[in-house]
């Protein structure tokens, strides 16, 4: 499958994945703000933004997803950055091919199970009558019972598009999504990676909690754990200036 992607700056590779329901769009700041000692590469995953839908989605074959860009854009190895399910497919390829990773950053997800929990969210979506909506706005009020956060209902509202003039839909593949659902939450403890590992997490999010920490170190051996105050689960967008500092405090390092 080829992924669509953008690349800003020049300097060591820097590959980036968003989480769940994302988009590269959501990473052009960070990628921005990282150009002038990166090329930064953010992709979208398969079912999101412009890349090709699949009803297969899974981390091996998002993985076989990600291989093949590196190999069609020349790249033999280069830092990895993932959010969320974009963490779990990054932290997946280092475990499997260790040698396609120069560094790794994970962003607010951990290698353990995590139960499904967007079963609000998916329903909220659902709700949005995509055939009687004239604004991207209007479809908050159909999200709201479903999704309270005004956050959360702006991040996805994004993903909403006309293909051609009064029609309206999910840029994610939001069937592939429902029916895959569980797998988003898989644990990644097969294999050790022994490679310079930076695990981000948010202060305000419980992705990963201090008592998690011990079993990522018997996965992730090399791993550094920071914390970015003020930050929820999308730290990258919450607290950028914080969260760009962390990266590349660790990739210059």
């Amino acid at each position: 499958m080829k992924l669509s992607y953008k690349t800003f700056g020049s300097g060591p590779r820097l590959f980036i994945f968003h989480g769940l329901m994302g988009m590269l769009d959501n990473w052009q700041r960070p990628a921005k703000m990282l150009m002038d000692e990166f090329e930064v590469t953010i992709v979208d995953l398969r079912n999101h933004g412009h890349s090709p839908h699949s009803e297969v989605m899974n981390y091996e074959v998002m993985t076989e997803d990600v291989l093949a860009l590196m190999d069609d854009l020349g790249v033999e190895s280069a830092h990895l950055l993932g959010h969320s399910m974009g963490g779990k497919v990054v932290m997946n390829l280092a475990q499997q091919f260790p040698n396609r990773v120069e560094k790794l950053i994970v962003a607010d997800i951990g290698p353990k199970h995590y139960p499904v929990h967007h079963d609000k969210i998916l329903k909220g979506l659902r709700a949005v009558p995509l055939a009687a909506i004239d604004r991207r706005t209007e479809a908050e009020s159909f999200m709201e019972p479903f999704i309270p956060e005004m956050g959360v209902r702006q991040f996805l509202i994004k993903s909403l598009f006309q293909p051609s003039k009064g029609v309206w839909q999910w840029r994610f593949n939001l069937d592939a999504i429902e029916q895959n659902i569980g797998q988003v939450g898989l644990e990644m403890d097969l294999l050790d990676y022994e490679g310079e590992t930076l695990f981000l997490r948010g202060g305000a999010s419980n992705y990963i909690v201090d008592e998690d920490w011990a079993d990522i170190k018997m996965v992730f051996p090399n791993a550094f754990l920071s914390t970015i105050d003020g930050a929820g689960h999308w730290l990258h967008a919450e607290q950028p200036e914080a969260f760009v500092q962390e990266v590349r405090s660790f990739l210059c390092d």
